[in-house]
């Protein structure tokens, strides 16, 4: 479908809540602490998920800051057993192509080894959603011509991370799955050239018996630089 939002916005006022310095802090404390906990996970459980918690991961996602209020993503959601069979069987493809083909250059094979990943991918069967992210290049007009959006990959990466953070809220797990090519997720879900695929997300609760690596995240000291 073909959509125009070429229009000026109105101007309303904003007035944000201000709290308290023990209660900012709480509250950032509070988030801190949840999002800590959160890990990337390739073990996941078939139990049911509500399609609304899904529902409500996207409209978080939604929220996000883009160039020129441009929005440019789209979130197709995958609960078919038969179509999520095909997108492991594709991505598995691409792998075997990577892992065991040699696409993958030594360097980028060597930082993944401590993590162990391989080319087996059947977590995207058992979740029960696949969530897949496209990024618009730019949107066509009505007239047939394309209006072309900005800072497209600074503007979807922002709403993903929104996403997996509204997920992990909720108690569900994810994982960013990029395998590369990823040209086979816009066949499989019909989607058209003006979009090309981001990051594939299962979604789902993650297995009981599930583990990750015994990862360390960098020190404050590390990531925050303060000028003088």
């Amino acid at each position: 479908m073909i959509v125009t939002r070429e229009h000026s916005y109105p101007f309303i006022p904003y007035r944000p809540e201000r709290y308290p310095e023990d209660e900012m802090l709480r509250r950032g404390r509070g988030f801190y602490e949840l999002m800590d906990q959160r890990r990337s996970v390739r073990f996941f459980s078939d139990d049911p998920v509500p399609r609304e918690c899904v529902e409500l991961a996207v409209r978080a996602a939604n929220t996000a800051p883009s160039g020129a209020h441009q929005q440019p993503w789209k979130f197709v959601l995958i609960g078919d057993a038969e179509t999520k069979k095909r997108v492991r069987e594709a991505a598995e493809a691409e792998e075997r192509r990577n892992y065991e083909g040699g696409r993958l250059p030594p360097d980028w094979r060597e930082a993944l080894a401590p993590l162990e990943t391989t080319s087996d991918k059947a977590y995207l069967e058992t979740v029960p959603w696949l969530v897949v992210c496209f990024a618009e290049k730019y949107e066509p007009r009505l007239d047939g011509t394309k209006r072309k959006h900005y800072y497209v990959n600074e503007s979807v990466g922002i709403a993903c991370g929104m996403f997996i953070a509204a997920l992990h809220t909720m108690g569900l797990s994810t994982l960013t799955h990029t395998p590369n090519p990823m040209a086979f997720l816009t066949e499989i879900c019909e989607r058209p050239s003006n979009e090309r695929p981001y990051i594939l997300f299962p979604v789902g609760y993650a297995a009981d018996d599930a583990e990750v690596p015994d990862l360390t995240r960098k020190p404050l000291s590390e990531v925050l630089i303060e000028m003088p």
